[in-house]
């Protein structure tokens, strides 16, 4: 038998939880029925303003997607997947189109990738992120006191980490309660397994990195409603990553939902949410109050 290296997994079978292409037969299908989602949205959307600066970096970007009329409307800020070293949010931004529907912003943002950067730099710019909106949405009408944050995948391991946030010792100017909801789709919050997957060649953690870098082992700011979804057909290890980050949540006494979505695997999962009825897409829009 091969040792095993994390939990009850060797090498290989930790390869393959942490692979969502490995386990997912049509993972291609689904990435190219987001992206025309996301190209026809583009064409259409009335009220866009793309590539907006939120720092220094030429990745360091956010495309807006406002409703016909925004006035004090809260803003959903999306963040995307890739393991932190691929993708683009123009492949996303059809995800806009429930939120802006119903009243709702849509911000989703770029960050540098790995190994660019390192997952340190990464998280600093997402907040980053978020500082801008606090200070700049009002300009284009929405409420500084109303910004929330959902992300996929990678996304949703920056969505924690967003949560794992300081607000004023980021930015003095921040409140404690800058973020007001979270939704981590399909994300990993222990980072420890990471290190021993073909991820690791590209995001170069350390243990230490790692540690500082894992959600699940890092104290929560208090007060944001949180929801966790996973998809039901993901990897045993992703489905036990959002259930255990959840309730590292309840420990410390947040409000946190967690749960699984019938037939959506890793790729289909946020395309999907964006079908009437769909009970992700509905949690995001109760969670920005616009249900």
């Amino acid at each position: 038998m091969p040792d095993s290296i994390y939990r009850d997994f060797d090498g290989a079978q930790l390869e393959w939880q942490y692979s969502p292409r490995a386990h997912t037969p049509d993972h291609d299908a689904a990435i190219a029925e987001g992206l025309a989602h996301s190209t026809a949205y583009r064409e259409t959307a009335r009220n866009a303003r793309y590539d907006i600066a939120y720092g220094a970096s030429a990745s360091e970007t956010l495309d807006l997607f406002l409703p016909d009329d925004p006035r004090g409307a809260p803003v959903e800020l999306y963040i995307h997947g890739g393991f932190w070293r691929s993708r683009d949010k123009k492949d996303f931004s059809h995800l806009a189109a429930p939120l802006v529907d119903a009243g709702g912003i849509s911000a989703i943002a770029n960050y540098d990738l790995c190994p660019s950067v390192t997952l340190d730099e990464i998280v600093r710019q997402m907040r980053a992120c978020i500082a801008w909106l606090h200070r700049n949405i009002a300009g284009y009408g929405g409420d500084p006191a109303r910004i929330h944050v959902c992300g996929h995948s990678a996304g949703g391991h920056l969505t924690a980490m967003m949560l794992a946030t300081d607000w004023p010792d980021f930015d003095p100017a921040l409140p404690a309660d800058t973020v007001k909801s979270a939704i981590p789709v399909s994300g990993v919050f222990d980072l420890e397994p990471i290190l021993n997957t073909s991820v690791q060649d590209d995001v170069r953690l350390d243990a230490e990195s790692a540690r500082r870098n894992s959600p699940a082992l890092l104290p929560a700011a208090a007060g944001p409603r949180v929801a966790v979804a996973v998809g039901a057909d993901e990897s045993e290890e992703f489905r036990r990553q959002s259930r255990d980050y959840a309730e590292s949540l309840r420990r410390q006494g947040l409000e946190a939902e967690c749960f699984e979505m019938p037939a959506r695997n890793h790729f289909n999962i946020m395309t999907d949410s964006a079908r009437p009825g769909d009970r992700l897409g509905e949690t995001r829009l109760r969670l920005m109050g616009l249900r």
